[in-house]
């Protein structure tokens, strides 16, 4: 009979553990401070099955059934990064038991989103709010104030410290956490997001990436369905020298995870990494519908900001198969719309971007030369990186269209560009200006005929571009710069170096339609056929059987057919 009923007590005493956080009489926090958070509330916006299928997740924390089926959804969410979802169900979590610490913690990972553009302003003032609440809530374990201290870390002195710093601080405190706690699965998921978001972008070794990466597989097995970990191995490996490592996690993802539009993209980050232009074609066209559906099931007036990052995608990889028409009816569409919630730094690449491509990638000069700024509801003087963008193909057209007086005119913007950008201390996007004005000055020499100087500038800048990650934001640069360092020495007859130069770039963007061609076209100038073979017979599987209407495809298949056949 004692032995019964220690039994018994031994277990209300586990129970009232389990259930002490969200279930306790500690005191409610004061309704303003909540109101003060500004939480984002509403009905779950589903554009996928109609079940909701966001992959399987168990994060345990002390609260009743109830609420913890909801807070492993907030979780499905957040590992999706589908923020304000996840926000809107952390705060129904506050409201029905507001002494939850962790549905605080949640709202501010839902305005964190590490691997993206630094929360705002408006954002940081919330995450900091709702830390704050959850600090000063008593009924927590020791674990749950672990997460909430290390978030905090983030959050503290924004006004004081960059976002880099701060995120390395939000890193090393969940290293810690995840070592105090080895079998948080959860806790090591966080660490290997943690990982990829203070990696630095100019390491080449890739350290952060690959200690995450193992972490992330390590879990895998055990968990094959978690979204965070497919979502965040597919993150992790999005470079040139690892994007393989990925190619079975983003075949996987969206299947993982068909009610996300994030994870309908993302696979998309691998496939063109790797060429794969189908592949990442038909992630995008599911990911823009699925935006279109989340802007329409939301009220939002116009366009979703995710529709449009889709279709910088979608025009990439139109463009890299050949299919001009395609893309095109991208941009004419983008033309339509003049508003998009949020309008922010995704908005503007795409507006920046999408034209850029078209122009450049054909070899449109003269339209690049007159290329338009959209003006209807982009304040650029926000967005200098992708105004430069702008800039730099209208100097790239001038210089193609013998007009160098206005070529040298964008080259002087895009300096003034930079040095904003400098004076932000934003010194990624500064760099990514500095190869640009590197390249319109290199093209200048060269029309100038200081071919010495112009080759130096261009190899100048096809290695600061090497050295450098590409913005997440972003399916490639809108043209490389080792790819017209290899233009200017077929234009000056070194079919060669010109022919090292496709090389070089191919194995940082395989399949890449102009690229692929221009080795074609250096090999056959050296009368290498071999190798004009091979690159012809590549650019012919690349865009396979669809009728394309460029004149290298049709150089191409003519070229093969004298030849070979």
């Amino acid at each position: 009979m004692k032995k019964l009923f220690y039994q018994k007590a031994v277990r209300l005493f586990f129970c009232s553990l389990m259930f002490w956080g969200c279930n306790s009489s500690d005191s409610s926090p004061a309704a303003a401070d909540i109101a003060a958070i500004n939480l984002k509330r509403g009905a779950v916006i589903n554009c996928g099955p109609t079940d909701q299928q966001l992959g399987t997740v168990e994060f345990t924390v002390s609260a009743n059934k109830n609420v913890q089926e909801d807070f492993n959804l907030a979780i499905k969410f957040l590992h999706s990064f589908e923020y304000d979802e996840a926000e809107k169900v952390f705060a129904k979590i506050i409201d029905q038991q507001p002494t939850c610490a962790m549905a605080y913690w949640g709202v501010a990972m839902s305005n964190f989103h590490p691997l993206w553009t630094p929360p705002l302003p408006a954002e940081l003032q919330k995450g900091s709010k709702a830390i704050a609440i959850a600090q000063a809530i008593s009924s927590k374990t020791k674990k749950e104030t672990g997460y909430i201290n290390a978030i905090n870390l983030f959050y503290k002195d924004a006004d004081k410290t960059d976002h880099r710093s701060r995120c390395i601080k939000f890193e090393q405190a969940m290293n810690q956490l995840q070592q105090q706690y080895p079998d948080d699965k959860e806790a090591a998921i966080f660490y290997a997001l943690a990982l990829t978001a203070a990696a630095d972008p100019a390491d080449k070794t890739f350290t952060k990436q690959k200690k995450a990466g193992a972490i992330l597989n390590a879990l895998y097995p055990g968990q094959p369905n978690h979204p965070g970990i497919i979502h965040y191995i597919i993150h992790t490996y999005d470079y040139p020298e690892l994007a393989g490592l990925a190619l079975p996690a983003a075949r996987k993802y969206a299947a993982v995870a068909p009610s996300s539009a994030h994870a309908m993209h993302m696979p998309s980050h691998i496939f063109t990494r790797l060429g794969l232009w189908s592949e990442c074609i038909n992630a995008n066209l599911a990911s823009v519908n699925a935006a279109k559906c989340y802007a329409e099931a939301a009220g939002i007036k116009g366009h979703w900001d995710e529709e449009l990052h889709g279709m910088d995608y979608l025009v990439y990889g139109y463009l890299q198969r050949g299919d001009n028409d395609a893309a095109k009816k991208q941009w004419d569409y983008l033309k339509t719309i003049t508003v998009t919630q949020p309008l922010n730094f995704k908005v503007a690449y795409a507006y920046a971007a999408i034209p850029s491509r078209y122009v450049l990638e054909n070899k449109l000069w003269k339209e690049a030369a007159a290329l338009k700024i959209h003006t209807d509801n982009i304040d650029w003087e926000k967005f200098q990186w992708q105004e430069a963008i702008l800039h730099f193909t209208r100097a790239l057209g001038a210089v193609h269209t013998a007009n160098l007086q206005a070529a040298k005119t964008e080259l002087q913007t895009l300096k003034d560009l930079h040095q904003k950008l400098l004076q932000q201390k934003d010194d990624y996007k500064a760099n990514q200006v500095n190869i640009q004005i590197t390249t319109a000055a290199a093209w200048i020499n060269f029309k100038e005929g200081n071919n010495d100087e112009a080759v130096n500038l261009m190899q100048t800048a096809a290695a600061m571009e090497d050295k450098t990650e590409k913005h997440p934001v972003t399916p490639g640069e809108v043209i490389p710069a080792r790819e017209l360092l290899a233009d200017m020495l077929l234009q000056m007859d070194k079919p060669a170096a010109a022919l090292k130069a496709y090389e070089e770039d191919l194995k940082k963007h395989p399949n890449r339609f102009n690229a692929l061609y221009g080795a074609g076209l250096a090999a056959e100038k050296i009368n290498d056929m071999d190798k004009a073979k091979q690159y012809y017979t590549q650019l012919t599987l690349v865009t396979g059987e669809f009728i394309a209407n460029r004149r290298e495809i049709q150089n191409a298949r003519l070229f093969l057919k004298n030849k070979f056949y």
